[in-house]
C-alpha cells in the first residue's frame, strides 16, 4: 500500500507495500495531487542503485531501521528482529496505522499529519513474552541537502542557547538524563539547507513530546542516508516489557520559509489542539519581591501596589507552608504555616480578591526536604533512600510509590478544596539523579496533574523546573503556562524567549518585569527595555512594587494597559523575526492573522559593528497593502547616541507599501546597548 498524506504545503509519502517495514519516500514540500498510477511510478523510480560491498539488494531505509535490513546507524529498536508488515490502514485521511510483527514481538506505528503540516509518529511495542528495549525511537529520513544542524544547550538561568554546525558523517547525539528535559535540552533539533535563517531556507525538525529523559540525534550515513531520530532514553534495566508500551509522540515539522516557517506551523497547531485560553492575566509573583519574608501586612501593601498598576493575578511563591523559612527545609509538608498565617491563607486571598485579582500559589510536589516531617515519617518514600545526594538541599519524592502518590494528591486536593486557588506554579528544582527512575517518575507526574485537572477543571498550572527545565509538548497537555527561565534579566531574556518561542507560542511563556537590578545577574536594566522584553509573552511583574515611585507605577500601569489592549494580537498572531547581519541587534514582532496590524520591537543587545546600522525590516506583512508605522514608547524613551533621529521618526510616523517595509525597511534610531523601541504597524 502506498500512502500520500498532504496538508498545508507538506507531503508525506509512505511505501507500505510490504512485507518489509514501510519506508518514508518523502517528507517535505507538497508534491501535488498524485494518482495511484503516478504514486506507484514514483515509488518504483525511487529505488536507488545498489552500491558495491553492501547487501545484495538496493539500500532501504525503513521506518524501523535495524542491522538486519542493512542500516548500520542508530536503530529504532535495538535488538528487535526483522519485522514484517501484517496490516496497513488509514483511520482518517490524515493518519496511518501500520502493524508489524516478528515472532513474539509486534509493533504498531501511528502516523498523523495535521492540517497545519505538523507530523506526529509513535510506536506501540507489544511482546508476547518479556522484552527489554534499549530504546524505542522514531527515525525519519531527510534529504542530503539538509546538512546544517541547529539545536540547543544551556545551564540554569541561561536556557535555550543555540549551537550550530555542519552535519558530518556519523551521528550527532544529544541525550538528557535529568528526569526532565533539563536546561540543556536539545529542545527542537533542526537540520536545514546551508545558511538557513529565520526567514529563509528549508528546515526539518524533531521534538520529543516527553518530560523525562530523552535522546535526539541527527545522523549522516556513509551509504548516503541522512536521518533525524527521537525517542525516550531508557537506562539499562529501566523497562522490561511484559505488556504493551507506547512511546512518546515524536513531533516533526518541515518548512521552506526558514525557522519562522516552523514556528508558524507549530504555533497554529498547538493553538488548534487546546481549548481557547481565556485572556492571559497580568501576573504578579511575589518571589523576587518578598522571598521568604511573609506577613499579611507586607503582602497587603504589595497587593495594593499590584492592583494600582492593573495586575490581574497575584501569586504567592515559596515560604507559605509549615517551617519553610528558607530553601533547606519543609518540602513535602504541604500545610499552611500557622506561625505566619494563624488564620490560614484566606485573609490574604480576601485581600487579593477585594482588589480584583485572582490568587495563585507556588508548590514543588515532586520534592522532599531531608529536614521535613514527611522525610522523618517516611524515609522509604525518598527516591534512592535518605542517604541519596542532595541537590539544592532537597531530595526526590518517589511518586511511583502508591502511598507517596496518594499522600501528595490528598494534600494538594485539600489545599485546592479549602482555598479558591486559580493557579499553581508547579516547580521542580533538582534533577531526579537516579538511574532507572525517570520513566516511572514522569508517568506518575502526568497521572497526578491529570487527576488534579479532573477534580479542579478551572485550575491552571504553570510548568516551572528551576526555570525553563521542563518545556515540552508532552506536559503541555496538562499545563497552561511555562516559566521560560529563572532569570528576569531582560538582556538574557531576549535570547531565551527568542529561541523558546520557536516551538512554544508566546501566550504560553511567562515573562516578568523584574527589579532595576536583576536578581540573578546583578545587571541594571532600563525600565523601557525591561517592559518591552516582557510584553512579548504572558506578561507579569516580579518586583517589590512598594519600593517604586508614583511615576514608575504610572509607567508600569501604561504598559499593563497596552498589554491588555494588544493581548489578542500578542497571543493570537504570527511570530516573525527579521534576519540581519548584526547579531547584536534584533527585530521581532507579532502580525495579526489577517495581517492588518502588527507590533514590532527593535532591540539592541550590545554595541553593533557599524555606526549606522542596517535598516530594520518588518516581516510577515501583506504585500498587497500599505501600512502606517508609528513608534510606541513604553517606560520612557530609549537611550540613543545620535545627533538627530531619522526624519521619519522625527515626524512621528510614515506610510509605505508593505513591499518597501519588508524588503528595504526603515532607518532606525541609534539605540545604545540594552535598549528597545516598539513600533505599531497598521494597514490603511
Amino acid at each position: 500500500m502506498l500512502i500520500h498524506l498532504t496538508a498545508a504545503g507538506t507531503s508525506f509519502v509512505l511505501d507500505a507495500r510490504g512485507p518489509r517495514p514501510p519506508a518514508v519516500l518523502h517528507w517535505g514540500a507538497a508534491l501535488g495531487e498524485l494518482s495511484d498510477q503516478e504514486l506507484s511510478a514514483y515509488a518504483d523510480a525511487s529505488v536507488p542503485a545498489n552500491p558495491p560491498s553492501s547487501l545484495d539488494a538496493p539500500p532501504y531505509l525503513s521506518l524501523l531501521p535495524t542491522l538486519g535490513d542493512g542500516w548500520n546507524g542508530r536503530p529504532a529498536i535495538p535488538g528487535a528482529p526483522l519485522l514484517e508488515v501484517t496490516d496497513v490502514s488509514q483511520p482518517s485521511p490524515g493518519s496511518v496505522l501500520v502493524r508489524l510483527s516478528a515472532g513474539e514481538l509486534s509493533v504498531t506505528t501511528e502516523i498523523e499529519l495535521s492540517a497545519q503540516g505538523v507530523l506526529r509518529l509513535r510506536h506501540t511495542v507489544a511482546p508476547s513474552g518479556s522484552f527489554e528495549p534499549g530504546s524505542l525511537a522514531v527515525v525519519l529520513p531527510v534529504p542530503a541537502r539538509a546538512s546544517e544542524l541547529l539545536d540547543f544547550g544551556g545551564i540554569w538561568a541561561y536556557e535555550r542557547k543555540p549551537q550550530r554546525s555542519p552535519l558530518r558523517t556519523g551521528a550527532w547525539v544529544r541525550e538528557t538524563r535529568h528526569g526532565k528535559p533539563g536546561h540543556d535540552d536539545p529542545y527542537l533539533m533542526m537540520l536545514g539547507t546551508p545558511g538557513f535563517t529565520f526567514r529563509s531556507g528549508e528546515v526539518w525538525a524533531v521534538h520529543l513530546a516527553w518530560s523525562g529523559d530523552k535522546q535526539l540525534w541527527a545522523e549522516k550515513s556513509a551509504l548516503g542516508s541522512t536521518v533525524l531520530g527521537a525517542g525516550e532514553l531508557l537506562a539499562p534495566g529501566e523497562m522490561r516489557l511484559d505488556g504493551p508500551y507506547t512511546t512518546p509522540w515524536t513531533v516533526a515539522v518541515w518548512s521552506d520559509q526558514g525557522i519562522d516557517g516552523l514556528s508558524e506551523r507549530l504555533h497554529t497547531w498547538i493553538r488548534s489542539r487546546r481549548a481557547p485560553l481565556k485572556p492571559r492575566p497580568v501576573v504578579l509573583n511575589t518571589w523576587e519581591a518578598v522571598y521568604f519574608d511573609h506577613s499579611l501586612e507586607r503582602l497587603t501593601a504589595l497587593a495594593d501596589a499590584a492592583a494600582e498598576v492593573g495586575v490581574e493575578r497575584f501569586v504567592l511563591d515559596d515560604g507559605w507552608f509549615r517551617g519553610r523559612t528558607d530553601d533547606r527545609r519543609a518540602l513535602g509538608d504541604w500545610t499552611v504555616d500557622t506561625a505566619r498565617w494563624p488564620d490560614g491563607l484566606q485573609p490574604l486571598i480576601d485581600v487579593v480578591h477585594a482588589r480584583g485579582m485572582d490568587f495563585g500559589l507556588w508548590l514543588e510536589p515532586e520534592m522532599i526536604s531531608p529536614d521535613s516531617d514527611l522525610a522523618r515519617a517516611h524515609p522509604d518514600w525518598i527516591l534512592g533512600g535518605p542517604s541519596a545526594a542532595t541537590w539544592r538541599h532537597q531530595l526526590v519524592l518517589d511518586l511511583s510509590r502508591p502511598a507517596a502518590y496518594t499522600y501528595v494528591l490528598d494534600r494538594l486536593d485539600a489545599l485546592l478544596a479549602e482555598y479558591p486557588i486559580a493557579y499553581v506554579k508547579w516547580d521542580h528544582n533538582r534533577d531526579v539523579a537516579q538511574d532507572g527512575a525517570a520513566h516511572r517518575q514522569t508517568s506518575a507526574l502526568y497521572r497526578l496533574m491529570a487527576e488534579l485537572k479532573r477534580r479542579f477543571p478551572a485550575l491552571e498550572i504553570e510548568s516551572c523546573a528551576a526555570g525553563g527545565g521542563r518545556i515540552d509538548l508532552g506536559i503541555l497537555d496538562l499545563v497552561d503556562r511555562f516559566w521560560a527561565s529563572d532569570t528576569n534579566d531582560a538582556l538574557e531574556r531576549q535570547q531565551i524567549q527568542r529561541w523558546t518561542n520557536v516551538l512554544m507560542p508566546p501566550e504560553l511563556l511567562g515573562s516578568h518585569v523584574g527589579a532595576p537590578v536583576a536578581h540573578i545577574t546583578g545587571r541594571t536594566g532600563a525600565l523601557g527595555f525591561r517592559l518591552a522584553t516582557s510584553l512579548f509573552g504572558h506578561a507579569g511583574v516580579e518586583w517589590d512594587l512598594t519600593t517604586t515611585t508614583a511615576d514608575e507605577r504610572a509607567l508600569i500601569g501604561e504598559w499593563v494597559a497596552e498589554y491588555k489592549k494588544r493581548r489578542a494580537l500578542l497571543h493570537g498572531g504570527t511570530v516573525v523575526r527579521s534576519d540581519g547581519d548584526d547579531p547584536e541587534r534584533l527585530v521581532h514582532g507579532v502580525v495579526s492573522p489577517d495581517r492588518r496590524t502588527a507590533l514590532f520591537a527593535l532591540v539592541t543587545l550590545r554595541a553593533g559593528a557599524a555606526a549606522v546600522p542596517e535598516r530594520m525590516r518588518f516581516a510577515g506583512l501583506d504585500p498587497d497593502r500599505s501600512y502606517v508605522v508609528r513608534p510606541l514608547v513604553l517606560g520612557g524613551p530609549p537611550r540613543t547616541t545620535q545627533d538627530a533621529p531619522p526624519p521619519w521618526l522625527a515626524d512621528g510616523e510614515v506610510t509605505l507599501p508593505a513591499s518597501v517595509l519588508m524588503r528595504v525597511g526603515l532607518p532606525p534610531s541609534l539605540l545604545t546597548p540594552e535598549q528597545a523601541i516598539l513600533f505599531t504597524v497598521d494597514a490603511i
